[in-house]
């Protein structure tokens, strides 16, 4: 019975519920826009076949129903007719996945030949469902109040049917069953095909995919500033604060110096953050100019690491400053993080960093010793995930984890100095 009961319920939804009050609006919506195309074609055929009968106007308004049509598939052409389609139809026609319809016009003639033949079907239903609103409720309404008796509208049948089937009330409820099921039908034909017809090309849907992966891309080259630049200077702040305060009392001279070493580090990093914020300016600037710092500030760099604690051996090729600006300033990033992970997870232990050029790549390496003191800190993982995107990104390469005899932590990374993969 509660099967029985949910399919009547779900049937009667379907034929008077919302969903079918909408989608009435929808069809009559259409058969309002199909009333010009069929008035001119009615016109046209009736001047090109004056003085006829009545069976033979009644044949010739019929066919300007079907001659509008081609009219109708022509103005729908306008590359605004699918944004106005598709907002009736978003907001009427009860589709499913209603962000499938695109919202703006037309940008292709495949795209514009599927709006047309979305309008003509609208319009053809919208008059058909419309002409029977119009036609039929008022006569069903007629039938039912008995004002037409059935003898009137049946003759011949009335002999091979029951003498209820023709009464005024059984034939009137018909009539309305009959407009109910073709707003019913017309309305879910429309909302199948308006995705499909409404929705965007393939062409649209590869060019919305590449803007969704510029964007991503964008979002990831900034997280990647913010993690390496920003994360790098917190990270030197909190460690430099935690030793002040251990000698506070019993070091003044070397607390001053970690304040000042606070100091100049925030100063820093204020720096560096304006200078990510701007990579989010750059389309509206129409080009973007240096951004970020590159491996000519690296003694800069070793530096700050100094104050902390890290004591870094470097050795640096000659003839880094003459490399290109975007290898240089990501290879500052990758040295950078690099860094930042000894200062995180090893401590204040000693590093070796190599910058070398061989055979037009730059080669970075840099490793620090491990053992069982080495501590644990929160928030691993996303910065060896930026180095080997940075590295992907210009084509190049990086591997990271420690050498054979596991007392050794190690970071390689090269990158073509000939171009970049974008």
């Amino acid at each position: 019975m509660s099967t029985g009961g949910g399919r009547i319920r779900r049937a009667g939804e379907a034929l008077f519920g919302r969903r079918a009050r909408l989608r009435w609006v929808h069809l009559v919506l259409g058969g309002a826009l199909l009333m010009p195309y069929y008035l001119l074609s009615v016109v046209a055929l009736g001047a090109l076949n004056p003085n006829q009968g009545h069976a033979r106007q009644v044949l010739l308004q019929l066919l300007g129903l079907f001659t509008s049509l081609p009219m109708a598939a022509v103005t729908a052409l306008v590359p605004t007719v699918r944004g106005l389609e598709g907002a009736a139809a978003r907001a009427l026609c009860a589709v499913a996945r209603p962000e499938e319809l695109a919202t703006g016009p037309s940008r292709s003639w495949a795209a514009r030949w599927r709006t047309s033949l979305f309008f003509v079907l609208h319009l053809f239903a919208g008059g058909v469902v419309a002409g029977m609103t119009l036609a039929g409720a008022p006569f069903s309404v007629v039938l039912m109040f008995g004002l037409i008796g059935s003898e009137d509208l049946t003759g011949y049948w009335t002999d091979r049917f029951p003498d209820w089937v023709f009464t005024g009330p059984a034939l009137g409820l018909a009539v309305l069953l009959l407009i109910v099921g073709s707003n019913a039908g017309c309305g879910a034909l429309l909302a199948r095909w308006a995705p499909k017809l409404l929705g965007p090309t393939p062409e649209e849907r590869l060019a919305a995919a590449e803007r969704r992966a510029t964007v991503l891309a964008q979002r990831n080259r900034l997280a990647r500033e913010l993690h390496d630049s920003v994360g790098h200077a917190l990270s030197a702040v909190g460690i430099q604060a935690s030793a002040a305060a251990r000698v506070l009392r019993t070091d003044p001279d070397f607390a001053e110096e970690a304040l000042r070493a606070i100091e100049e580090t925030a100063r820093g990093a204020v720096a560096e953050l304006d200078t990510v914020l701007g990579l989010l300016r750059e389309e509206e600037d129409g080009a973007a100019g240096p951004a970020g710092p590159t491996l000519a500030g690296l003694d800069d760099l070793l530096r700050q690491l100094a104050r902390t604690g890290v004591t870094v051996d470097a050795e640096l090729a000659p003839g880094l400053g003459a490399l290109p600006a975007e290898v240089s300033r990501e290879a500052y990033r990758i040295v950078q993080e690099g860094l930042t992970n000894v200062l995180r997870h090893a401590g204040p232990a000693p590093a070796g960093l190599r910058v070398g050029l061989d055979a037009g790549r730059l080669e970075i390496e840099l490793t620090n010793p491990l053992g069982p003191a080495r501590p644990s800190r929160p928030g691993g993982g996303r910065g060896l995930r930026g180095i080997g995107e940075r590295a992907t990104a210009l084509r190049g390469g990086s591997t990271v984890g420690p050498d054979e005899d596991g007392t050794t932590w190690r970071l390689a990374v090269w990158l073509p100095l000939g171009g970049t993969g974008g």
